[in-house]
């Protein structure tokens, strides 16, 4: 019983502490990694792991690669990190939820070694439901860091049908629960469901930063890169 005790104490302690990582220092390797000159620079490789949005889908069936979220992050990194080669790889696949996509993590993610990865599957793991979409995520995170490699999640960003004034929504539900699995493996976190929170009122302007219902335009894909760019400064 005592031993019990103390491991509930200890537990109690650990989720009253945990927290999301901390934005000064979580990739402060990495970037310490990306200030080095060449010769002695190395490669980055950055992994944007998700379904449709980082895939850089607009108004289906086009794929707007250079105004998508990746590559905006891409062209700001490099502002701030001018000597660092970065690879940004997309694994991203329109229409996947988060279990097809730990189900393919190993074999098309890890296998390009990255530094860094971002996943991004909120919106569609709606589909899947909380309970097999916390399982899925989990599985992919131990997995990266099994192998030191540092994780980004994302909270979804804007489908037009929900209803935003109701705090109890499907896709709120999922932005908590990344918030919640963030905190769990104290990772980063890029808060894609808050950013556009100040369009929530106003369907009009809300559909300014989409290109199609459940589609951020280049003006919403700006405003993820500007909270992905964030974790580099």
């Amino acid at each position: 019983m005592k031993k019990f005790l103390i491991l509930l104490a200890v537990l109690i302690t650990y989720w009253s502490n945990a927290q999301i990582a901390d934005s000064n220092s979580y990739l402060s390797d990495l970037k310490s990694k990306m200030q080095i000159e060449w010769p002695k620079n190395k490669t980055i490789n950055i992994v944007f792991h998700g379904h449709s949005v980082p895939a850089g889908y607009f108004k289906t069936p086009n794929v707007n690669t250079l105004q998508a979220y990746p590559n905006l992050t891409l062209k700001k990194l490099k502002e701030i990190y001018p000597f660092a080669v970065i690879n940004i790889i997309v694994t991203a696949i329109g229409g996947e939820n988060s279990v097809k996509g730990a189900q393919r993590f190993e074999r098309d993610v890890l296998i390009h070694k990255p530094d860094l990865i971002m996943i991004d599957y909120g919106l569609n793991d709606r589909k899947v439901g909380l309970e097999k979409a916390y399982s899925a995520w989990n599985v992919m995170i131990k997995q990266a860091k099994e192998q030191g490699i540092k994780v980004i999640l994302l909270t979804p960003s804007p489908d037009q049908t929900v209803n935003f004034d109701n705090p109890e929504n499907e896709l709120k539900k999922h932005t908590n629960q990344i918030r919640k699995i963030a905190t769990e493996n104290q990772i980063a976190l890029v808060d894609s469901y808050k950013a556009f929170e100040f369009l929530y009122s106003d369907k009009v302007q809300l559909s300014q930063y989409m290109s199609q219902v459940n589609h951020p335009n280049e003006r919403g894909h700006e405003l993820i890169a500007d909270e992905l760019i964030k974790w580099f400064k």
